[in-house]
């Protein structure tokens, strides 16, 4: 919501200095793309956490199943 009411602000701002419409098209176009990739950053480091806690869950899952595996195969 924030983003929008930048772009907004930013494209209105453009306008009231006098820069052509195709340049506030322009303008507003790269202010999207790089509010939207600072998004995913921000929403990247906010589920970090969450992503290195299942890699471990699955990293775990996998050494106790090879382990039980190899238990398994030590028995016959």
């Amino acid at each position: 919501m924030v983003e929008i009411l930048f772009l907004f602000t930013f494209a209105m701002v453009l306008i009231f200095t006098g820069i052509s419409m195709l340049g506030m098209f322009l303008a507003v176009a790269a202010g999207f793309a790089v509010m939207a990739v600072i998004g995913m950053l921000g929403v990247m480091f906010k589920l970090l956490p969450w992503l290195i806690v299942i890699a471990l869950g699955v990293w775990f899952y996998r050494e106790h199943k090879a382990d039980k595996a190899h238990r398994n195969r030590m028995n016959y």
